[in-house]
């Protein structure tokens, strides 16, 4: 059996499996789940780790790093784009943030918290613009929806009609920064 961490939750109500970047197994549970059911849980997934494990070694394999002068350049270029795109599509949606920063987040490209602050990943600025507009726009849409609804991608999809072929690109890993 493929070795993993566990993590058990109060409110959680399934078990999952997640394998990360750093090519860990995680494993959520049910806080009174039984040890033997989640590893029987783990045994009947285990085609489905392996496969994603070597998903994730592909990744890494194709992905870059750069070095602190190339992240900082990044940086700069972030915070320059970042305030045109922000303020070209707040203005298109009527949708203003409460501010924006960015940030090294690796998983995460964009966000939005509660409170209407937008943060975006320097990594960001290695995606084409297509890209980059697709990320401002799901994070701009946050302020108005809070969740992933029907009615969120509906708004999104009012103006970028093509977020599909756009999302596609985020998931390209010849853009991705490690």
């Amino acid at each position: 059996m493929e070795p993993y961490t566990l993590i058990r939750s109060p409110k959680r109500k399934t078990m999952a499996i997640c394998v990360k970047e750093d090519l860990t197994v995680v494993v959520r549970a049910p806080e009174h789940t039984p040890q033997e059911v989640i590893d029987q849980f783990v045994l009947e997934n285990e085609d489905w780790i392996r496969r994603h494990v070597e998903m994730q070694r592909e990744r890494r394999a194709q992905a870059r790093t750069v070095t602190m002068e190339e992240e900082a350049q990044l940086r700069r270029q972030a915070k320059e784009v970042l305030v045109e795109r922000i303020a070209l599509f707040s203005a298109q949606m009527g949708l203003v943030p409460t501010g924006f920063r960015v940030t090294g987040a690796r998983t995460r490209l964009g966000s939005c918290s509660g409170k209407n602050r937008l943060s975006f990943s320097f990594r960001l600025m290695a995606y084409p613009m297509s890209a980059i507009d697709l990320v401002v726009v799901h994070e701009l849409a946050h302020i108005r929806y809070k969740h992933h609804g029907p009615s969120f991608y509906r708004l999104i999809e009012q103006y970028l009609p093509d977020y599909k072929t756009r999302l596609a690109l985020l998931k390209d890993p010849r853009y991705r920064i490690l």
